[in-house]
């Protein structure tokens, strides 16, 4: 840190993006640790390794951050506590590597965020290194789910023949009678979102197969079920324009039983997924003028809203939701005197 800057206190949007990262990175740790035990695919490993190394780096940098403000260190997840490594395999190979293709795009567009809220030195230098690396390992992913004809695109469109300009206000409607074909932007954000949805109907399958207690199990049996429907709902969307729809992921999940991850790290991650499709259903809302698509949309999301609600309600009655850093409570400080 420069000189004149160590007397610099970290702003409120430093202090969560860091705090929110090291939660992620902890949670990284006990997954990547876990598909580094099982992964058969001599050419996948080095990358679940690269990953790994990448998050301890990760956890360790913001630490550091955090020991020279005198910042107390979130508690995060434990590899001794939340994982077992040593269970049964969960995960296909080509599973986990669509997994960490699909969440390191997630990553990338964190540590850009980061990158944009920074303002101290440090802290900008260690979400731009943060990118660097993100978008470096993506590559590295993505020409390898190439190489395996693993890679999912999103659908060609045609060349037309010159520019044009909207010229009927029909382009926004979509409630009745004909609808016009989808926009790029349309095509790629439904795309996006069923391919997203099927990563998450898989990923709630696996983990509800493992769930220790049977309230997690039941929460988790309705995230599948929501993920899968709205899976249908996107499919729907892109076959009545004769669009090809994704592949799904479901019988990439091992038949095992056996308790693998927490319901503390579990319950973490199936909420974070929420929050994350929240916001990519207000963006795909955002970018769709026709108005069939943005109250579907709105719809969708007022599902997973309730669903989140619930999910909060299970980590806070079973002490797992670490608080995060907020504003002083002034009228609790003022009942102290």
């Amino acid at each position: 840190m420069a000189p004149d800057e160590k007397n610099i206190k970290l702003t409120s949007a430093e202090i969560t993006q860091l705090w929110t990262a090291y939660m992620k990175e902890t949670s990284n740790v006990c997954q990547l640790q876990y598909f580094l035990a099982k992964v058969e695919d001599e050419e996948i490993r080095p990358i679940i390794q690269h990953v790994l190394e990448l998050a301890q780096s990760h956890v360790n940098k913001i630490t550091a951050i955090f020991n020279a403000e005198n910042y107390p260190i979130p508690y995060g997840f434990k590899v001794e506590e939340d994982v077992d490594i040593t269970a049964p395999r969960l995960f296909s190979d080509n599973f986990i590597l669509n997994y960490l293709h699909t969440m390191g795009g997630i990553v990338l567009q964190s540590f850009a965020t980061g990158v944009q809220l920074a303002v101290r030195a440090d802290v900008y230098s260690y979400f731009t290194e943060c990118l660097q690396e993100a978008t470096e390992t993506l590559r590295e992913i993505r020409e390898l789910l190439l190489s395996k004809g693993l890679f999912i695109r999103t659908p060609n469109l045609p060349i037309p023949e010159s520019y044009d300009f909207v010229k009927n206000k029909s382009f926004l409607t979509g409630y009745f009678g004909e609808r016009r074909p989808l926009t790029g932007a349309e095509i790629t954000n439904i795309n996006m979102n069923y391919q997203r949805n099927a990563l998450g109907t898989a990923v709630m399958i696996g983990f509800s197969q493992g769930a220790q207690s049977k309230e997690v199990r039941q929460f988790l049996v309705k995230g599948k079920e929501i993920a899968q429907k709205h899976c249908d709902v996107f499919s729907s969307i892109l076959t009545e324009d004769d669009i090809p729809v994704p592949m799904t992921w479901n019988t990439e999940i091992t038949d095992s039983t056996t308790s693998v991850f927490s319901d503390k790290y579990v319950m973490f991650v199936t909420t974070a997924l929420i929050a994350l499709s929240v916001g990519f259903y207000g963006t795909s809302m955002s970018m769709s003028p026709r108005r069939d698509l943005g109250a579907k949309y709105g719809k969708l999301s007022g599902e997973i809203l309730k669903y989140a609600d619930d999910g909060a309600k299970i980590m806070i009655k079973n002490g797992w939701m670490e608080e995060p850093p907020r504003a002083l409570d002034r009228d609790e400080l003022a009942k102290k005197k």
